[in-house]
C-alpha cells in the first residue's frame, strides 16, 4: 500500500462582526476569523494537508480569495471538493491529526462535533479524525487572543 503524508498550517485573525467557526461547527464567541469564505482556519488546515500529501499545490490556489464565487463561502464545501480531486487520483485519507491554538474561547466542549463533522466530510470513521486544542499562554498573536491557528497533519492512502 503506498502512503503520503501532508502537513497544513492555517492562521486567521479574529475580528468582531463575524461568526466564529471551526470545523463546520458554529462557536459562541464576541469575535470570528477574518477571511474571505467563512474563515474556518481549522477546515482550512486540513484541505491545505491533504492538497500538500498529494502534490496538488495548497488551498489559494483551487480556491482564491480573489474569486467573488468564494465569498463567504462554508469551508467544509471547500474540503468536499478536495476530497473529491482525492479519490479522483486514487487516494483516501487514513488519518486527521489537527491541533487547534487559541487563547479563548474554550473549545473543548466544541472538540467532539469538529471530530463528527469533519469525519462526515471526509466520508471516514470518527476514530479516524484527532482534534485537539491548545491555549498560547498569553504568547504570540493566539495567547493575546488576536488569531486562532490550525496545525492538521494527514495520512493519505492509496485506494
Amino acid at each position: 500500500m503506498k502512503i503520503r503524508v501532508g502537513e497544513g498550517l492555517d492562521r486567521h485573525p479574529l475580528v468582531a462582526g463575524r461568526p466564529l467557526i471551526l470545523g463546520g461547527v458554529p462557536i459562541e464567541h464576541e469575535k470570528g476569523l477574518f477571511g474571505h469564505s467563512d474563515g474556518d482556519a481549522l477546515t482550512h488546515a486540513v484541505c491545505d494537508a491533504i492538497l500538500g500529501a498529494l502534490a496538488l499545490g495548497d488551498l489559494g490556489s483551487h480556491f482564491a480569495d480573489s474569486d467573488p464565487a468564494q465569498k463567504n463561502r462554508a469551508s467544509l464545501e471547500f474540503l468536499r471538493e478536495v476530497l473529491a480531486l482525492a479519490k479522483a487520483g486514487g487516494w483516501r485519507l487514513g488519518n486527521l491529526d489537527a491541533t487547534i491554538m487559541a487563547e479563548s474561547p474554550p473549545l473543548a466542549s466544541h472538540l467532539p462535533k469538529m471530530r463528527a463533522e469533519l469525519a462526515r466530510a471526509l466520508e471516514v470513521e470518527l476514530e479516524q479524525v484527532s482534534v485537539k486544542a491548545t491555549r498560547g499562554e498569553g504568547l504570540g498573536p493566539e495567547g493575546r487572543g488576536e488569531a486562532i491557528t490550525v496545525h492538521a497533519v494527514v495520512l493519505m492512502q492509496e485506494l
